[in-house]
């Protein structure tokens, strides 16, 4: 038998733990809250949640460092549950490592799409594509999350990976923002084209001789992105 997917919920406000917890109970999701950032990373040591849904403005330490610890340890998906709704928090969110993030005031079916479309990413990831496949210079490790290039390893974020081992896939062909964005975050996130650009812009740091002028990661103008299998 299968057993629930493990939540964690880091939110200081009342309010939201106590409408948040029970919505993802009545789901058959197990919830456990925590209401500062050290608890989360206790709890985020102690129990490996499956998801973690994160506040920013939490009372101890800012959300943005809870992410970047919690990256720098887990692969675990974050969702980041803010009143900051300006597109610099977005980014700074994902470019900490969340994989998605969601702006308060929110609609209940909203959130608890953004989780199933989150839990879903991951079993998927789980169930992907074995063995390696190599591409140009660059080589992956389907079953261990590996990127070499040219024989050297390229440390790169769960995000960053799949956005790789998508265009991979396709290389030589274009893959639209809204299918990149589709696939990458769920259907709710085809309108918050922040969300690639900022992966774009990491990933290419990390996989790219020069960023400025991308040798793999090209950009189609107001299409998408391609990788150039050369």
């Amino acid at each position: 038998m299968t057993r629930p997917s493990r939540i964690l919920l880091v939110d200081d406000e009342v309010s939201i733990q106590r409408t948040v917890v029970p919505l993802l109970r009545s789901r058959g999701y197990e919830v456990e809250g925590a209401v500062t950032g050290r608890l989360a990373l206790e709890a985020i040591e102690q129990n490996a949640p499956d998801l973690v849904i994160l506040d920013l403005g939490l009372p101890d330490l800012d959300g943005l460092e809870v992410c970047a610890r919690v990256r720098s340890r887990s692969d675990v998906p974050i969702i980041v549950l803010s009143a900051r709704g300006g597109e610099p928090q977005k980014v700074a969110a994902l470019d900490q490592g969340a994989d998605d993030y969601v702006t308060k005031p929110f609609g209940p079916e909203e959130l608890l799409a953004r989780v199933r479309a989150a839990l879903r990413r991951t079993l998927s990831a789980q169930q992907a594509q074995t063995g390696e496949i190599a591409s140009g210079d660059i080589t992956i490790d389907f079953d261990r999350h590996r990127v070499c290039r040219q024989g050297d390893e390229v440390r790169l974020t769960p995000k960053e990976f799949d956005l790789l081992a998508l265009l991979v896939a396709r290389a030589g062909q274009v893959v639209t923002h809204r299918t990149i964005l589709k696939t990458l975050w769920g259907p709710n996130a085809v309108d918050q084209p922040e969300h690639l650009r900022v992966l774009v812009g990491q990933l290419r740091k990390k996989l790219e001789p020069d960023p400025g002028r991308p040798r793999y990661v090209l950009t189609e103008p107001w299409v998408g992105y391609r990788f150039a299998d050369e």
